[in-house]
């Protein structure tokens, strides 16, 4: 029988960044929401233990080792922790999502596979040993595992409660040109750009969409000036959002290449999207609700 999880697009709202310290981390701060839009991980009966992609973008992960794909990764110690052979069985992922998109697609695949390989076939695993392996994976790794809304510090590892948000409608768009994170951190630093790992003063609640815009406005992303320097069309695509009347605030979303804007309705999110997919067709372009409600897997 197949079984299949949803694994949400992270977005991050605002990305305040610190230089590097001595460790060579860039402490931050963030507030990390997620999207009605992402992939799909589902497992089903096979022959071995095994792992296929498909989907959209499947064809930019081809020819991608096992061994640094983060599903494989994340099944392979979740199956040691729990002193379990691999089943037979096929992971697969349909990628629905750009890849180096600023996205957190790897890390949220992984905490889908980890829910539903547990779920599955691990009971005795607890909440905290999922985390731990989430976290072992990387930095997003928990935050995506649960995907809830939350504020990152630290390295972004450091989770603490967001503030109560509405559903906010909203449309990310990526030019399909993949970012590398390490290369626009890298230029952050020979930039010597002006960041700060500062925690802006937020309401714990806000009650509607223009409210929670208003509060983000003056947060940033400190990312945002290097990966213009590392992806030059970044630009094209913030200008293409910042001149439409639906967009009420667009951002580059953690270290890009894609960017988001909020609209106070669902309606100009829609007409938001038709527009840029209409004068942009080589974009990729979803309109969406940061904070869900899920699509059923």
């Amino acid at each position: 029988m197949r079984r299949t999880g949803f694994a949400p697009a992270k977005v991050n709202l605002f990305l305040h960044v610190d230089p590097v310290d001595a460790d060579g981390y860039h402490p931050l701060v963030s507030l990390m929401v997620f999207a009605n839009a992402g992939d799909r991980v589902s497992i089903a009966p096979a022959d071995r233990f095994e792992l296929a992609v498909e989907g959209a973008f499947a064809g930019t992960l081809a020819g991608e080792a096992l061994s640094g794909n983060l599903i494989w990764r994340a099944a392979l110690r979740l199956f040691d922790a729990a002193g379990l052979n691999p089943p037979p069985i096929r992971l697969t992922l349909d990628k629905a999502l750009p890849v180096a998109a600023g996205l957190g697609g790897g890390s949220s695949d992984a905490g889908a596979a980890l829910k539903l390989l547990r779920d599955n076939f691990a009971h005795q695993l607890d909440d905290m040993t999922l985390e731990r392996i989430a976290g072992e994976l990387g930095a997003d790794g928990p935050v995506c595992l649960w995907a809830r809304p939350a504020v990152g510090e630290g390295r972004g590892d450091t989770l603490s409660s967001a503030p109560s948000l509405p559903p906010l409608p909203a449309v990310l768009v990526n030019p399909r040109q993949a970012c590398s994170t390490g290369q626009v951190y890298r230029t952050f630093d020979a930039l010597g750009a002006v960041g700060g790992a500062d925690r802006p003063a937020l309401a714990d609640h806000y009650a509607t969409a223009a409210e929670a815009i208003t509060a983000l406005a003056p947060c940033r992303n400190d990312l945002e000036r290097p990966a213009l320097e590392v992806c030059p069309v970044i630009a094209e695509v913030l200008t293409a959002l910042r001149a439409r009347p639906e967009s009420r605030l667009a951002r580059l979303s953690g270290s890009g290449a894609t960017c988001f804007a909020l609209c106070e309705t669902v309606a100009e999110a829609h007409a938001l999207a038709q527009a840029l997919t209409e004068s942009h067709p080589d974009w990729w372009v979803r309109p969406c609700q940061l904070g869900g409600p899920w699509p059923q897997a």
